[in-house]
């Protein structure tokens, strides 16, 4: 079944109504299971989420569960102040949020759940762009970049201004991405159009032939006629994010694992202790489903470890995690 992300305020929460089916069985009456679930943070993360939801939900009418987008960062600042149960989450936690959590008594499990490909995508009419290298990207996104125009790129692209359309700094894409080509998180040019909500970035490059923008790879799966991705040389030629380049590490340096992390206190409610149990049973299935890549049954099993004894803390945090493959993820555990 294909899924429809769709269009939703930055701000905004949904309320998921049941349906479909045809995931995993759980052990919790979904008769007497009932209450809320509170999830914020990325809109990368946010399609697995949203599915998840729904399958749950279409077991579990009687649970309320509500998904914000407010960005990566923008989930942490609820979550570590114990606004939410669940932050979505796509790159680890800082240590400048960890501690907040610390200071408001939150202790809370990190669980990857995905891996994506960051793509970086033109409008489908530009027929110039066969890939960009690194080193390009670098150059139209550092900090004081002086490329103006698609010629300054390359000496034989047309000389029209470029348009630039990225997420917005509470994104952990955001962060990930200007690791990844700048060498620094947050270290990026000022002249864009940013957004926390990735399926305006869509329409943006949707809507303007001279448009370079860069996203979760599930919204360019989604997205596909309205949009042309661009293979990415890393220093070993141009590479298109597929699911076979991202789960075999060739789609480097911009493939990266994504997270939920779970408030321990969220654990002690039933509601919550059942959709987690729930989101990690089917997390493989449907990353898949909306266009992200499954991380071996290994990785949802530590999770799943994680969860019973309650292990607590980031294994990730402060790892550098910028073209690790799957394998590689699954060492740093």
């Amino acid at each position: 079944m294909k899924r429809f992300l769709g269009t939703c305020a930055m701000i905004s929460a949904i309320a998921l109504a049941g349906c479909g089916g045809g995931a995993q069985e759980q052990n919790t009456s979904s008769k007497s299971l009932e209450g809320r679930i509170a999830i914020d943070g990325s809109s990368t993360v946010y399609p697995i989420s949203e599915a998840v939801t729904e399958e749950f939900r279409a077991e579990h009418p009687r649970v309320r569960v509500t998904i914000g987008i407010s960005g990566t960062g923008g989930g942490f600042k609820k979550f570590t102040t114990g606004g939410t149960d669940i932050s979505d989450a796509s790159r680890p936690i800082k240590g400048k949020e960890h501690q907040k959590a610390v200071e408001n008594g939150i202790e809370y499990i990190e669980l990857p759940v995905a891996f994506d490909g960051l793509s970086v995508v033109v409008n489908p009419k530009n027929d110039f762009v066969d890939h960009l290298s690194t080193e390009e990207l670098h150059r139209i996104w550092q900090p004081g970049s002086a490329v103006r125009t698609w010629r300054d790129v390359r000496a034989e692209w047309p000389d029209h201004p470029i348009k630039l359309y990225g997420p917005g700094t509470d994104s952990g894409t955001f962060d990930y991405f200007t690791e990844a080509i700048n060498g620094k998180a947050q270290a990026c040019r000022s002249d864009f159009t940013a957004s926390e909500d990735d399926n305006v970035l869509v329409a943006g490059v949707a809507g303007d032939i001279d448009a370079l923008g860069f996203f979760g790879f599930a919204y360019y799966i989604e997205n596909k006629d309205r949009l042309r991705v661009v293979p990415i040389d890393g220093g070993r030629g141009p590479v298109a994010p597929s699911t076979r380049t991202i789960n075999d590490g060739s789609y480097s340096p911009l493939s990266r694992p994504l997270f939920i992390y779970v408030a321990k206190a969220g654990l002690e409610k039933p509601q919550v202790k059942a959709f987690v149990d729930f989101y990690l049973a089917n997390a493989a299935a449907l990353a898949g489903e909306v266009g992200y890549v499954a991380l071996p049954s290994r990785a949802y099993d530590l999770d799943r470890q994680r969860v019973a004894q309650r292990v607590t803390g980031s294994v990730f945090s402060g790892k550098n995690t910028v073209g690790l493959d799957i394998a590689e993820l699954l060492a740093l555990e």
